[in-house]
């Protein structure tokens, strides 16, 4: 045992060692109290210089002090800097040293410290930013300002000077273009005085400075008028100066044309070269005479025109214009005398012209009349285009006949032409016309009556070849029929054509014998016994050949009439079902149409045991036999597409009524909910009411499965717009949607009551969701949520560190995932359309496929590490990719295949893909 001795000394070195501590620990939290309240009281004589300097009104000096201030105060910035972190360092040095219930008070003040300094900085870079922003843009606005008054002086300068008079119109134009840039550019520079005016404004709201005040911006805009008044009126007045001199010229080179014009047309009148009659030339120098008198009062306003135009020309331009007014006189003088010469010299040739012309026009005339009745009997010999007829043939050598006896009288008058020819002959004009015209007259003559001759011996040999043509023709026909009939399956159109051929034979010899007279005529009465003679021959032989062809037709005919019904039905059945293509708009639309497509079925079994009796008739005739069996292969085919469309109009009623029953039940559900939450949503959660907190843990364990039943109803959703027309898509379409917005608001009901009862989110277990893809169905509710007892505190702790390690392994397996799927991408990317590329394909594919399990237990493992109380929509969406990548590999190696190509498109938008879209995607994987 230790003496009493011992336990004083141990008792009194405890005691130094306590008190020693406590001093130190007062040491340091006076220290931090002093720090905070000298870094307290320099922010504050901070913020209140800043205050002082607070402002943009005043002179431009006032604000560059103020701008001068605001940088000293921002250059001060790194010493709070330098207090904050000092006092940082002495709080945790108290913080350390100081019992528990001390740290509040020195944690209070740190913060209070901090958000004070928060507030000095940003109050120390505002103002300085304010100030130097005012500061810059009337430094701006001074030089805009500059730039325009030297502006304005310097076009005052180019304005000032008179304008100066021009040589001539091209000198003028030049003048008024210059004018008009100078004007534009006074245009233009509106739109700087405008903004120069709108920052003059801006600055005096924000300076007050009259250096910018309404008056000066006044002024600016009264010089710049004044400058745009002058520019507007020198464009005008030469404007106006240039129009006249344009006109001027304008209407000279208009008076030099009609100049040019008349001097042309009299020239033509002049000379013996010309070929119009001296009456003509009268009649246009009469006209010339008019335009003459006209154009002197023309140059008489030119005159009076061109007075005007130099007032405002330079000397030499005057003395340039008088000048070519003077020449243009002078043409015109010229042109008067020019024009009584020719006038005088035309009138002495006109009276030797009239006896002349008398006696030529009388030839003409009667030239003319011989050759219009030459062209009216050539016209009635026309023998048309195209083959003509026997009965034509027999017309045309009937007038042939009367055109030559009227020829035969018109040779007295050809001899008269001749003698009035004779008599022209003694006048010094030129006769070479006449001659001509009675040369051509007499030629015209002798070519009607050659063409007559001759078209009358043709007629008469074309005639004799037609009487013959009908006997050649039936010689010709004969064998033919008769290998027709030797055939053993003759066609029946060829049989109906040579009967058709037959009876035309009959008409023709028959109107052979009834032109007895014609014939005589054209061939002579004994030539004409002998070829009706043969003509009764042949009419004996074609009522033979006739009665076998008619016999032969009605063998044929028997089948006929049974095989051409079943072509009408079968083209009947085909049509229907043409019909039946259409996507109908409903469900009622989709059961009647497949009621339908029965009973095309029905009708085409019927047809079908109509077409194998007829198949019985036609054993040993082939060409009846392969007509029967191409019916044959029509109808099957018609029964295969018939038979798909009834599988695929019972695939689309199955998916249809499934949508239908999947969207009823959960509609009918979310009404249930709903109201089944509405009484829990205004009322205050009372958790010692355990009958009705496990009422709302039951509905609320059902909504995660029942999110998983939403999905099924969108997929079952696509799956019946697919196959539906556009109305029926756009109703399931406005289904899904009223649906989705049901849900909504249940959620939205959910977090109202979760947050009134105080209770957790329900999540759905994972390993159940996977169980419920592979199912097709959705399995039973898992629930986690925390408690609000107290001893669950430490159970969150030990939940926070599982967090952390549940994160890693997250990353750790999206990271595995993603590697994986580029290598997928990378494989189907490339084109496989060889066997070798497609057994390299296969083998990466299987690589890919081993390291699946590996996966798996990567997934699990992230699974069980989960924290029971969280949800994880991270977790889900990883859920979800996981198990697309395995439904795309899968497929992928049982696609193989040259040429595939579809793969690599669907792999690369798994990352765009919805819950519920993977969802459908990995059903219908599972379905193939």
């Amino acid at each position: 045992m230790k003496s009493p001795q011992t336990f004083t000394y141990l008792f009194l070195q405890n005691s130094q060692d306590f008190a020693s501590s406590n001093a130190m620990t007062q040491q340091l939290q006076d220290e931090f109290d002093s720090s905070v309240e000298n870094a307290e009281a320099w922010m504050k004589a901070i913020q209140e210089r800043l205050s002082i300097n607070d402002n943009t009104k005043g002179p431009r000096s006032a604000l560059e002090a103020r701008l001068r201030e605001t940088e000293k105060i921002r250059a001060l910035e790194p010493e709070g800097s330098l207090k904050i972190d000092s006092i940082l360092v002495k709080a945790d040095a108290a913080l350390r040293s100081i019992s528990e219930d001390k740290k509040h008070e020195i944690l209070s003040k740190l913060k209070d410290i901090k958000a004070l300094w928060e507030e000095t900085a940003i109050y120390i870079t505002h103002c300085h930013s304010r100030i130097e922003w005012v500061w810059l843009h009337w430094n701006e606005y001074l030089k805009a300002q500059d730039e325009f008054y030297t502006w304005i002086h310097n076009m005052s300068v180019t304005l000032e000077p008179d304008i100066e008079l021009q040589l001539g119109l091209k000198e003028k134009q030049w003048q008024l273009s210059h004018a008009q840039v100078l004007l534009n550019d006074v245009l233009n520079q509106s739109v700087l005085l405008e903004r120069l005016l709108e920052e003059a404004a801006s600055l005096f709201s924000r300076i007050g400075d009259s250096s910018v005040d309404e008056d000066v911006q006044k002024k600016m805009k009264v010089e710049y008028e004044k400058i745009r008044e002058q520019a507007e009126n020198r464009v005008n007045l030469l404007k106006k100066i240039t129009k006249e001199h344009e006109q001027y010229s304008a209407n000279v080179g208009q008076f030099q044309s009609w100049l040019n014009g008349v001097t042309e047309r009299l020239n033509s009148c002049i000379g013996e070269a010309t070929e119009s009659s001296a009456e003509d030339k009268l009649k246009a120098l009469k006209e010339i005479a008019k335009n003459i008198r006209s154009g002197g009062k023309k140059l008489d306003q030119l005159e009076d025109e061109c007075t005007n135009v130099i007032e405002n020309t330079s000397p030499l331009g005057a003395e340039r214009m008088k000048d070519e007014l003077e020449m243009l006189r002078k043409a015109l003088e010229k042109l008067k005398l020019l024009h009584s010469e020719e006038e005088k010299r035309l009138l002495k040739i006109q009276e030797s012209e009239s006896a002349y012309e008398s006696q030529a026009r009388q030839l003409e005339a009667d030239i003319k009349v011989l050759r219009k009745y030459l062209q009216k009997l050539e016209n009635h010999l026309e023998p048309g285009e195209g083959e003509k007829t026997e009965d034509e043939f027999v017309t045309l050598w009937r007038k042939c006949n009367a055109t030559r006896a009227a020829l035969a009288a018109e040779e007295s008058n050809v001899e008269r032409l001749k003698a009035q020819l004779k008599e022209l002959l003694q006048f010094s004009q030129d006769v070479h016309p006449h001659t001509e015209s009675v040369v051509s007259a007499i030629q015209q003559y002798q070519s009607v009556r050659g063409k007559t001759s001759k078209m009358s011996t043709d007629t008469e040999t074309e005639l004799r070849r037609l009487f013959q043509n009908p006997l050649l023709d039936f010689e010709r026909w004969k064998p033919s029929v008769q290998m027709l009939l030797e055939t053993p399956e003759p066609a029946l159109t060829h049989i109906e054509a040579a009967l058709a051929e037959s009876s035309r034979f009959k008409e023709k010899f028959m109107t052979l014998q009834l032109k007895k007279d014609l014939l005589n005529n054209v061939l002579g009465e004994e030539k004409a016994k002998t070829f009706l003679q043969e003509v009764a021959e042949a009419s004996k032989k074609r009522e033979i050949i006739h009665e076998s062809l008619m016999q032969s037709k009605r063998t044929i005919q028997h089948f006929d009439a049974g095989f051409a019904p079943l072509q009408k039905k079968l083209s009947a059945i085909r049509a229907k079902l043409d019909l039946e293509k259409e996507l109908k708009p409903d469900l009622l639309g989709k059961k009647t149409q497949l009621q339908r497509l029965q009973m095309i079925q029905d009708d085409l079994a019927e047809l079908v045991t109509q077409m194998e009796e007829v198949e019985k008739l036609v054993q040993s005739n082939t060409t009846h036999k392969h007509e029967m069996n191409q019916l044959s292969s029509d109808s099957q085919a018609l029964k295969i597409a018939l038979k798909m469309m009834i599988q695929q109009s019972e695939e689309r009623i199955q998916k249809h009524c499934a949508y239908k029953d999947k969207l009823s039940d959960l509609q009918q559900w979310i009404k249930l909910t709903t109201d089944t939450f509405e009484p829990y949503q205004g009322a205050e959660g009372d958790q010692n009411n355990e009958g009705q907190v496990a009422d709302l843990k039951r509905w609320l364990a059902e909504l995660p499965d029942k999110e998983m039943q939403l999905c099924l109803v969108k997929a079952s959703g696509k799956l019946v717009m697919e196959n539906s027309s556009p109305e029926e898509t756009a109703h399931v379409q406005a289904e899904l949607d009223q649906l989705e917005e049901s849900w909504r608001q249940l959620k939205k009901m959910e977090t109202r009551v979760l947050k009134t009862w105080q209770l957790s989110k329900p999540v759905i277990d994972s390993k159940k969701k996977i169980e419920f893809v592979d199912r097709r169905w959705i399995s039973g509710p898992v629930f986690h949520h925390s408690d609000v007892d107290p001893n669950h505190k430490q159970e969150r702790i030990e939940e926070g560190q599982h967090t952390s390690s549940h994160l890693k392994l997250l990353h750790e397996f999206e990271e595995w995932l993603q590697g994986e799927k580029k290598k997928l991408t990378k494989i189907l990317d490339v084109p496989s359309s060889s066997t070798e590329e497609i057994k390299t394909r296969k083998s990466k594919l299987e690589e890919l496929q081993s390291r699946v399990p590996d996966g798996q237990r990567l997934f699990e493992d992230l699974l069980h590490n989960q924290p029971l109380t969280e949800y994880s929509e991270d977790l889900e969406d990883l859920r979800y990719q996981w198990m697309l990548y395995k439904s795309i590999l899968k497929e992928s190696m049982s696609t193989l295949s040259p040429g595939t190509s579809e793969e690599p498109d669907r792999f690369r938008k798994m990352g765009h893909y919805n819950k519920c879209d993977i969802l459908l995607h990995i059903m219908n994987a599972m379905k193939n």
